[in-house]
């Protein structure tokens, strides 16, 4: 039940927070629900109950007992507040409708067309992963991220099983911007020792998706426990390693066939090393402008 002095949600921002403040306190099916809402806000905003509920898995009861969790009086007042929001800020519409589309197209392409199609396919699904991701995390959430990394003595990166060639690959590009940097790989067992090692005038960069790596989650709150601050690179506010992020970039890769690629969370990983690079070469020249313009 909604806590009476909770006042109810009055923007898909203060959805979001309400959302993650009551979380870990929800059932699991209430917060398979809440994951639904938080990494499809269009699909919520603009979809029937029936549609939501055939594609998140759950029914629609438990999105109405959810929506009331929150102090809303259904699911009804809950999608207007999502669909006004989405109008007023004059977002692009469509992009989870436009992946469903392409998913259910999949299939025909193959048997029309032979496995030589696959590359079609992947391209495409590529592409959108990589306008989405342009999308959710913008210019702004960049140039935040370029400054954590910045700011650091030592970066930490935490990225294990599908998301490690992401980790791999800041492991090996950070370093030629001149930032020290450690990968946490637990080799030999010491994954113990690598999270201690962790101070508060570090960062931890951790890179995890759906379902998360247990030694990623334990890195994350080894960090917070030292004081670190921590870059979280997932698919979800409701991820286990955004809960204790300083920034979560988000980044929903595509998926064609079961298979998840990694395209858009390396497109992010570069982006991040150059605006590092450029930064660091930046700075100097900033600094002496501005020094003259002081004389």
């Amino acid at each position: 039940m909604a806590d009476p002095d909770t006042p109810l949600p009055q923007t898909a921002a203060e959805l979001r927070q309400a959302i993650l403040a009551r979380h870990d306190t929800l059932s699991k099916r209430l917060q398979h629900v809440a994951r639904y809402v938080l990494d499809h806000p269009d699909d919520m905003a603009l979809q029937p109950l029936s549609v939501i509920a055939a594609r998140s898995g759950t029914q629609p009861s438990a999105i109405v007992r959810f929506a009331k969790s929150l102090g809303f009086t259904g699911a009804g007042p809950m999608q207007r507040l999502l669909r006004e929001s989405l109008l007023a800020n004059n977002a692009t519409l469509g992009y989870g409708e436009r992946v469903h589309q392409f998913n259910a197209s999949v299939d025909q392409s193959v048997s029309a067309h032979g496995v030589g199609s696959l590359i079609d396919e992947f391209t495409e699904g590529d592409i959108l992963a990589l306008q989405n991701t342009r999308m959710t995390i913008g210019q702004e959430g960049l140039a935040e991220a370029v400054a954590l990394i910045r700011k650091a003595q030592i970066v930490h990166l935490a990225g294990m099983r599908r998301a490690f060639p992401v980790a791999a690959y800041l492991a090996y590009a950070i370093p030629q911007a001149g930032k020290p940097t450690v990968l946490l790989d637990g080799v030999g067992g010491l994954s113990y020792q690598q999270f201690r090692a962790m101070s508060s005038r570090d960062l931890l960069i951790a890179i995890s998706y759906h379902s998360y790596a247990p030694e990623t989650v334990s890195a994350v709150e080894a960090a917070a426990t030292a004081g670190a601050s921590i870059l979280a690179i997932s698919d979800s506010l409701a991820s286990p390693i955004a809960r204790h992020a300083t920034q979560t970039l988000i980044v929903r890769e595509s998926e064609v066939r079961g298979f998840r690629s990694l395209a858009a969370s390396l497109c992010v990983a570069q982006a991040l090393v150059v605006g590092l690079a450029y930064d660091k070469e930046r700075r100097p020249q900033r600094a002496k402008t501005a020094d003259l313009d002081a004389s």
